[in-house]
């Protein structure tokens, strides 16, 4: 990484709730109000605008852990801001702590770590999974593939 990161850092997003962020599953809408899914998926963003600027060409940011409360609903329509703050650097992990908040005050808090990889790295393991995936497809669970050295 660049240097320059530290603890206290904070970056800050805002969203507009539209009607597909709302929860659904296997697309039956449970309710008309901001999803906890789509909720994590912006408290990660927010959090891996801490990083961006300081990324070397030959890294890149992976989410590893999030932990998040969903305190209070939000309709579509209304803004919810997000802001993130760097509480940890350990190794190649960013932690920040990130809180939501829309007209009505807090609707969430939590937790969400990246770690810094190579970008060689991240290639070298899709192309594995890709294999791996092209196998399984060729061989149905219960069959298994025979390896000769």
């Amino acid at each position: 990484m660049k240097p320059g990161i530290s603890v206290g850092q904070t970056a800050e997003l805002e969203v507009e709730i539209t009607a597909d962020m709302t929860a659904a599953f296997e697309g039956i809408t449970v309710h008309d109000l901001y999803s906890t899914s789509y909720l994590v998926h912006h408290m990660e963003f927010a959090a891996r605008k801490l990083i961006l600027d300081y990324l070397e060409p030959h890294e890149e940011g992976m989410g590893c852990h999030v932990q998040v409360s969903h305190l209070a609903p939000t309709l579509p329509g209304m803004l919810v801001k997000l802001r993130a703050t760097i509480t940890d650097i350990r190794d190649n992990k960013i932690q920040a702590e990130v809180e939501a908040s829309n007209i009505r005050g807090k609707i969430a808090r939590g937790e969400v770590t990246q770690a810094i990889i190579e970008k060689e790295w991240l290639e070298k393991r899709m192309k594995e999974l890709s294999i791996v995936q092209n196998i399984s497809s060729e061989f149905p669970q219960g069959q298994h593939v025979e390896q000769t050295v």
